[in-house]
């Protein structure tokens, strides 16, 4: 009887944890299944983001414990000024440069950003580097300075600036001088007819338009050789101080003159350019400059012909001076860089026989449009570097041969804003460019039109917008020498010279910012 009281009680008690096992075993075995299938989704994941990474235009890039400590303190110093600008209602994004100006200056990023070495300005014009003000200042100087003060005409424009001899001073022109003497009030007046703003993102209906008035304004000015030597050596100085070593110019040659001499052959320009270096070096040893011999897209083949031929001439007598050849203007107002392919296999045939190289810088894909087909050009061609390519995402097999042959887009962001390409430069294309693996730069195209000096303003721009690290602005940093047209020995220089100085912004950054 015992026994079989026992043998019912076992019964009764595996019965019970039959149950237990079925309402609790089960569904522990199906919560470890989940863990399980988890893991794996999350281990995909994790894997899809390195890839992702891998694919990035620095994914070669390694940080030193330095960089990283940096990086970690820039981030937290962007974290807050966005935390910032958003209690206090700036709407920081979908501003104008020119309306964020002031912002940028008084953060504490930008005061990083000026003491980081920059490379090269491997993106900039002949007419944009000097700032307005100074130009002013400096072309009321000369006595033979003249201001057109009337409407506009077929050959001259408001404001229009220009040195004239005694007698043959143009109708509708006077003493800039004197005219600024006698109204107080113009001087601010000239100050914003020479710069391009977009206040609002929308004051302009013609942002070309407006931007060449610019250059018209100040294209009498240059050529005159006293002024030429000031305002090469003033631009300079301002883009040394933000901390730039190197220097190319998409340079539109014209003869110098003064009223001693009269014209001086074109080669001038190159001699005078190059003892304003030798100037510069005399407190920056490091400082270098190429010219990019420019010509324009509205010219039609024959002329473009013709200058070619001057670039060549002008290669074989400089030919550490001349990097190559490029095209400017509006693109959407010119011709196609394959309406000159008559030019391009010209060119071909005169390397040959010449033994000088004469690569390409072209301007391509400034545009929103994908019609502009101008990046088409560009992996067919000799062509080292992409002056903008903002529609380049358009094509995605040029972007992926583009990558493949290790060609640099010059970026310029806030140029890019100004000009109404991009209102909001959290869209900007370079993204995009930079996510694919696409290498880029950052430049700063016509500063002096846009109203500012320097790089910092576009690496600003380029960080709080495009969500960068020191990682990034690393590279784009190294990519201004190392895509450079700086010959084999300079690179090398220039680089060891760089990575100098890029240690010590990294080591005195991480000090000040404790």
């Amino acid at each position: 009887m015992a026994k079989s009281f026992c043998r019912l009680q076992v019964t009764i008690i595996m019965r019970k944890y039959l149950t237990y096992i079925l309402m609790l075993g089960f569904p522990l075995l199906g919560a470890q299944t989940k863990v399980a299938e988890k893991t794996t989704y999350q281990d995909k994941w994790t894997l899809l983001e390195k890839e992702n990474a891998a694919m990035a235009f620095d994914a070669d890039v390694k940080l030193s414990d330095a960089e990283i400590t940096l990086d970690k303190k820039l981030f937290q110093i962007r974290k807050q000024l966005l935390t910032e600008t958003d209690k206090q209602h700036i709407p920081l994004y979908n501003r104008s440069f020119n309306e964020i100006k002031p912002l940028i200056e008084s953060s504490k990023l930008f005061k990083v950003i000026q003491t980081m070495p920059k490379g090269g300005l491997l993106h900039t014009h002949s007419g944009g580097l000097a700032n307005a003000a100074w130009l002013i200042t400096t072309a009321r100087k000369y006595k033979e300075c003249y201001v057109y003060d009337q409407k506009d005409n077929d050959k001259f424009i408001f404001g229009q600036l220009g040195f004239f001899e005694n007698g043959k001073v143009p109708n509708g022109f006077v003493n800039l001088n004197q005219k600024l003497n006698s109204d107080p009030g113009f001087e601010k007046e000239l100050h914003d007819l020479l710069l391009l703003k977009r206040d609002n993102l929308c004051s302009y209906t013609d942002y070309w338009i407006e931007f060449e008035k610019r250059f018209q304004r100040i294209n009498l000015l240059l050529p005159y050789r006293p002024f030429f030597k000031e305002y090469y050596l003033k631009g300079f100085q301002d883009l040394a101080k933000d901390k730039v070593q190197h220097v190319e110019i998409r340079y539109v040659f014209d003869e110098l003159y003064d009223f001693q001499h009269g014209k001086y052959p074109l080669e001038t320009c190159i001699t005078d350019l190059q003892d304003i270096v030798k100037q510069m070096r005399q407190s920056n040893p490091q400082f270098s400059l190429k010219l990019i011999y420019s010509s324009f897209k509205f010219l039609d083949s024959e002329s473009i012909e013709k200058q070619l031929e001057v670039a060549f001439k002008l290669k074989k007598q400089f030919p550490d001076m001349i990097s190559g050849f490029d095209l400017v203007a509006d693109e959407a107002a010119g011709n196609s860089i394959n309406s000159f392919q008559k030019n391009w296999t010209k060119l071909n045939e005169i390397t040959k026989k010449s033994g000088v190289e004469m690569p390409l810088f072209l301007h391509a894909g400034e545009s929103t449009s994908v019609f502009n087909k101008n990046i088409l050009d560009i992996t067919l061609l000799n062509n080292q570097r992409i002056g903008h390519g903002l529609n380049l995402i358009y094509f995605p097999k040029s972007m992926e041969l583009i990558k493949k042959q290790n060609k640099l887009v010059e970026v310029s962001p806030i140029s890019n804003q100004i000009l109404g390409y991009v209102s909001d430069l959290r869209n900007h294309p370079a993204r995009v460019l930079l996510s694919n693996g696409v290498q880029c730069s950052i430049n700063s195209d016509d500063p002096a039109v846009y109203g500012y000096e320097g790089l910092s303003y576009d690496f600003w721009v380029a960080y709080v917008n495009w969500e960068l690290d020191v990682k990034a602005l690393k590279k784009l940093v190294f990519n201004s020498i190392n895509y450079s047209s700086l010959n084999k020995n300079e690179k090398k220089e220039a680089v060891e010279y760089l990575n100098t100085q890029w240690n010590d912004f990294v080591q005195k950054a991480n000090q000040e910012l404790n």
